[in-house]
């Protein structure tokens, strides 16, 4: 049988455990971390949040000439209930050159590309600074028991370090015949509301108008057929002039139109598929999640309530959010802020040269883009202590397969040969980072 190389036997072997959250058991994926790196003569501690939630931290030391470098990345996965699978999701099977299986994107293979560069370097003699290895629990349900928990309790181990390595970044976009690397240099953060709807109630039996259900249905028919305001945010800006430099016309035009906010949304529908992400980049976004109303068949509710998962861009907050919600749904509805994340810090590209430099090298001819990721990392814990996260764990997947849709549904896959190169970058860039 072929030896697979160490990143894929790794990523193979943490796909085999279910950790899916609720209710986590991490304490598998740690283990099965800490020999390996033990075997490597790694020093590592866990920090338990509670029990079998642990989180791993390991640090090699580095030669005294860089600031030490933060590698996080979490161990927990979302659920495969009610999904249809066309390979086992924790078999770790490999069919067609493809590894499957949760969490063979998000993120145990990343997980595995940051073990791998931190084997490598022990072996080295050490980065130009310290490598602290971060495998986290919980982020799946908000880091409560991992990175948010681990910055409150131990911020110590953090000490002196200014920037990470995480998640959400780095998987090629084929466009026009060029190679993207989105790079995430921010996020957007939660913005989590309940509405609620009123209306008479009274018997089932008798025919009602107006009531707090018809209000539900035209609240929903209103938040379907409407965007909030566009907001050209500043990593979006340049990641959008730099694939607009790089592409042809007709894509140049249309994702030039996407910097004109009074063109943007006409330019996103004639972008088609593509205007997915790109959407949620450029506005504030809000989305019906669950409703709740009525106890009885029989009996007509006089109260709706609806939960909302809303997502800000950087530089904004929940009042901008009701505001623009406001504008939406009408002044009638109740509308309460449940829950908010932390604030972003700015925006930090002081390091973007450097992945990019070690894309370029790996992949030449590609064009690396700074993004925005448009769901939450761990990185907005760490943010609180001053450590600003690139999203670099590159993947230089083939044109005809697209990641996102697989990504917390079925059949999520990666290219073996894509973790071997993502491994590489990372080594790369670990073994470069100056601060």
């Amino acid at each position: 049988m072929q030896t697979l190389p160490f990143v894929v036997e790794l990523t193979r072997d943490l796909i085999r455990l279910d950790t899916t959250n609720p209710p986590g058991e991490e304490h598998m994926a740690v283990e099965l971390i800490e020999r390996v790196l033990g075997d490597a003569g790694i020093e590592c501690a866990r920090y338990e949040s509670a029990p079998g939630r642990p989180n791993l931290v390991a640090r090699v030391k580095g030669r005294g000439e860089a600031p030490p470098l933060l590698l996080q990345g979490h161990v927990d996965v979302v659920t495969t209930v009610n999904q249809d699978w066309r390979q086992r999701p924790f078999g770790g099977d490999i069919v067609d050159g493809y590894l499957w299986g949760r969490g063979a994107l998000d993120m145990k293979s990343g997980v595995a590309m940051m073990v791998a560069a931190l084997v490598r370097a022990q072996k080295r003699g050490g980065a130009p600074g310290d490598l602290v290895l971060a495998a986290l629990a919980d982020e799946e349900a908000g880091g409560v028991f991992g990175a948010r928990w681990l910055v409150e309790a131990h911020p110590e181990l953090f000490d002196g370090i200014r920037h990470a390595i995480g998640e959400s970044g780095g998987v090629a976009l084929h466009l026009g015949g060029r190679r993207f690397y989105p790079i995430m240099v921010s996020e957007k953060r939660g913005c989590q509301m309940q509405v609620t709807l009123r209306g008479p109630g009274g018997h089932g039996s008798i025919p009602a108008r107006g009531g707090a259900m018809a209000k539900l249905g035209e609240l929903l028919a209103k938040l379907d057929a409407s965007r909030l305001p566009v907001h050209i945010t500043t990593p979006v800006r340049v990641q959008l002039e730099a694939m607009r430099d790089a592409l042809a016309e007709p894509l140049k035009g249309r994702i030039g139109a996407l910097l004109d906010p009074v063109r943007t949304d006409a330019a996103l529908t004639d972008l088609g598929p593509l205007s997915r992400g790109l959407d949620a980049s450029l506005h504030n976004t809000v989305n019906a999640t669950i409703v709740s109303g009525g106890l009885k068949v029989n009996v007509i509710p006089s109260e709706v309530r609806v939960q909302l998962d809303g997502r800000l861009l950087p530089g904004f907050g929940p009042e901008e959010m009701v505001k623009e919600l406001r504008a939406v749904i009408g002044p009638e509805p109740e509308v309460e802020v449940t829950l908010v994340g932390p604030a972003q810090p700015e925006i930090d590209l002081s390091q973007f040269d450097l992945f990019a430099s070690v894309l370029k090298e790996a992949d030449p001819g590609c064009v690396p883009v700074p993004s925005l990721v448009t769901g939450g990392t761990d990185a907005r814990h760490f943010a609180r202590l001053g450590i600003r996260t690139y999203g670099f764990l590159p993947l230089n997947v083939p044109p005809d397969f697209n990641s996102s849709p697989t990504i917390h549904a079925a059949d999520e896959r990666v290219p073996v040969s894509a973790l071997e190169f993502g491994a590489e970058c990372v080594y790369e860039a670990v073994m470069r980072y100056g601060g």
